[in-house]
């Protein structure tokens, strides 16, 4: 079974030389910590930056210097900063190669709920919609269950949408799946995690695909 860390170890080799991703608050942010040393990628955030580089050491924060979940973040040379009017058209102009997203719920048709829980106070849905909603490959980075246990990939999402049949792949801390025609499809398992553990977790529709392996992270 991964941490958070491990989620994000995974999904970085999901990225490849010459793309351009955003990350998400959350899990997401972890990813930039963990990108092979021997590709670039260029990381938007939102709020406005192009070129994050991974988080700083204790002692080196700058506090002007913040991602879109306002965590101090560093980056690499040849970064820059714009006003959110220009990231948000960097977005609808499909400009980004790859999204990556935390989420509270993912149906088996690619749904995904991000944004509210309803009875909570909330800030506001950030650029989650926006992302969505012109992203062509978002990967979700998420726990398999909730603290009580309980599936957060479902046959059907009971929370307010972020939108609709635009989940790509999920990597959890117990797989990696892919949202397929007849629901989830198991491609990975984590180490020390067995496939009847997954189908227990998952409520959705679980197809296993006919070579699972276990995850790699090194």
């Amino acid at each position: 079974m991964l941490d958070k860390n491990g989620i994000a170890k995974r999904i970085a080799k999901e990225v490849r030389d010459g793309y351009y991703v955003n990350l998400g608050i959350g899990i997401p942010t972890l990813v930039a910590n963990f990108v092979r040393d021997d590709i670039s990628v260029e990381f938007q955030s939102e709020n406005g930056v192009l070129g994050m580089g991974p988080f700083p050491y204790e002692g080196e924060e700058d506090a002007d210097v913040i991602n879109a979940g306002k965590q101090t973040i560093t980056t690499l040379p040849g970064a820059s900063f714009f006003d959110s009017a220009t990231s948000f058209n960097m977005i609808r102009g499909q400009h980004v190669d790859l999204t990556i997203l935390g989420a509270m719920e993912v149906s088996e048709q690619g749904d995904i709920a991000n944004w509210k829980i309803p009875g909570k106070m909330v800030k506001g849905m950030g650029g989650a919609m926006d992302l969505v909603a012109s992203a062509e490959n978002i990967i979700v980075a998420m726990m398999h269950t909730n603290r009580a246990g309980e599936s957060k990939l479902l046959k059907r999402c009971s929370l307010p949408l972020t939108g609709v049949a635009c989940v790509k792949k999920i990597v959890t801390n117990l797989a990696v799946l892919e949202v397929a025609p007849k629901g989830f499809l198991l491609l990975e398992h984590a180490p020390g995690v067995s496939i009847e553990q997954i189908k227990a977790a998952t409520e959705g529709n679980l197809q296993v695909a006919d070579n699972v392996k276990e995850m790699q992270l090194d």
